[in-house]
C-alpha cells in the first residue's frame, strides 16, 4: 500500500468501543487491524467492518497478556499494510466487588490486562510509530481518577494507566510519538456482562469515542491534547 495511506491497531477490537473506533477510522479511509483472544471474534467483526469499505480490515488474535503476542500481531499489521501509524490501547476487564470479596485471581487479571496489557501494548508498537511519527492512544476511564465502592481492582488499574500514559507521553514525545489518554464515562457496550438496549440512549456511544479518536489525529501536529475526560451529557 501507499505510504500516505494510513493504518491503525485497536486491541479489544472486536466489540464495544474497539469496534466503534474501527468503524469511523475504516469510513475515513484508515485501514484497520483489531485485536481479540479469539480468532473467531476478531474474524467475525473483521468481516462486518469489512461491509463499511472492503479490504480495509483484518482481524488477529492476540492477548495484550502476552508481549510476544503483541509484537507479532504489531508485525502482522506492518507485514500486511507496510507500517503502523496509529495504535489505540483499548482492551480492558472489570471485576467490580468489595476488598472483602475481591479473589486474587479478579485482581491479577485486571491488572494484567487494565494496565500491564497497555505497558505491553507499548513496548510492541514503539518501533513501528518512531518511524512513523505515529499516535499512541490509551482508552481509559473517569475511574481513573474517580473512585468508588467496589472499584478497587479497577480503581488502581485506570489510575495506574492514566500515571502510566501521561509519563509515556513525555518519554515519547520528542521522538515525535504522540500519546493521548482518553477517559469516557458511561458507554453502551457489552462491558462487564451488560447488553446494550435503547435503555442505554443517554449514554456516550462507541461511535462517539471513535469520533474523538478521528479528530485527534486530524489536529495539527503542534498540539496535543494529552488527556481527555468525557461524560454522557445529560445523565440518567
Amino acid at each position: 500500500m501507499a505510504e500516505s495511506n494510513k493504518v491503525a491497531l485497536i486491541t479489544g477490537g472486536s466489540k464495544g468501543i474497539g469496534y466503534g473506533i474501527a468503524e469511523v477510522l475504516i469510513g475515513e479511509g484508515i485501514f484497520v487491524a483489531i485485536t481479540s483472544r479469539s480468532q473467531e471474534s476478531a474474524d467475525r467483526a473483521a468481516v462486518s467492518l469489512n461491509k463499511i469499505k472492503d479490504g480495509y480490515a483484518i482481524g488477529i488474535a492476540s492477548d495484550v497478556r502476552d508481549l510476544k503476542s503483541q509484537e507479532a500481531a504489531v508485525e502482522q499489521v506492518i507485514s500486511k499494510w507496510g507500517h503502523l501509524d496509529y495504535f489505540i490501547a483499548n482492551a480492558g476487564v472489570g471485576h467490580f466487588a468489595p476488598i472483602q470479596e475481591l479473589t486474587a485471581e479478579q485482581w491479577n487479571e485486571t491488572i494484567d490486562i487494565n494496565l500491564t496489557g497497555v505497558f505491553f501494548s507499548a513496548k510492541a508498537s514503539l518501533a513501528a510509530l518512531t518511524e512513523s511519527k505515529g499516535y499512541f492512544i490509551n482508552i481509559s476511564s473517569l475511574a481513573g481518577t474517580n473512585f468508588f465502592p467496589n472499584g478497587t481492582a479497577y480503581n488502581a488499574s485506570k489510575f495506574g494507566l492514566v500515571g502510566f500514559s501521561q509519563a509515556m507521553m513525555m518519554d515519547v514525545r520528542s521522538a515525535g510519538i504522540k500519546v493521548t489518554t482518553i477517559m469516557p464515562g458511561s458507554v453502551a457496550t457489552e462491558f462487564s456482562n451488560h447488553q446494550p438496549s435503547e435503555k442505554d440512549a443517554w449514554k456516550i456511544q462507541p461511535e462517539d469515542i471513535g469520533q474523538i479518536v478521528s479528530d485527534l489525529i486530524k489536529l495539527p501536529a503542534r498540539t496535543l491534547p494529552s488527556k481527555i475526560e468525557v461524560r454522557p451529557s445529560v445523565p440518567k
